[in-house]
């Protein structure tokens, strides 16, 4: 068994190349410049909105628990619409850097686990397939299998879900080579 110390290079490696990835995915290929569209007379809603004061968090409209959401005057609300779930964030510019930090941070995670799991069922010496299928398989379930809630649970359309999760395979391919090819 080895420890998830002795694959920190393969951990760090793997964390740069799904960073770089997912730079060209994003930025230079633009695959998800469509995953969010615009707000209809977005400065209309805004202006509306903005007296509220609402203050940085998740909401959804319309609110209610479990034994109200049966209820006619729910429907009735439902029906009434809109129905949104939405997320506020805090008035100030958008900067990437801290995204940015936080994403190379749980592309670290994501491989950390991934070297757990690898390190605690292979062995020094095992051959590149083995390590790229242990490895790249724990990798995609990390970068890919909790998007599905956002479509299920919070409406969230499934083509972002499905083009994220290809993402996913992308990292967790990239994850698997790297450490392959790094195996002690």
């Amino acid at each position: 068994m080895m420890t998830v110390l002795s694959l920190w290079l393969p951990i760090l490696l793997a964390a740069v190349a799904v960073f770089l990835a997912s730079s060209v995915i994003h930025m230079m290929l633009g695959l998800h410049k469509n995953d969010v569209g615009a707000i209809p007379d977005e400065r209309k809603v805004a202006d509306a909105l903005r007296p509220f004061a609402i203050p940085p968090g998740d909401y959804v409209m319309p609110h209610g628990h479990a034994n109200e959401m049966n209820t006619p005057e729910f429907d009735q609300k439902t029906k009434e619409g809109p129905v949104a779930i939405m997320t506020v964030l805090p008035n100030e510019p958008m900067r990437m850097g801290k995204s940015l930090v936080m994403w190379f941070g749980f592309s670290l995670a994501v491989g950390a686990v991934a070297a757990y799991v690898a390190g605690s069922t292979l062995s020094i010496g095992a051959e590149y397939g083995e390590v790229f299928r242990v490895v790249g398989a724990v990798a995609f379930a990390g970068y890919s299998l909790a998007v599905l809630q956002a479509s299920i649970w919070w409406g969230r359309s499934w083509g972002y879900t499905f083009r994220t999760m290809a993402d996913g395979v992308i990292y967790g391919l990239l994850t698997g080579g790297v450490f392959g090819w790094l195996w002690p």
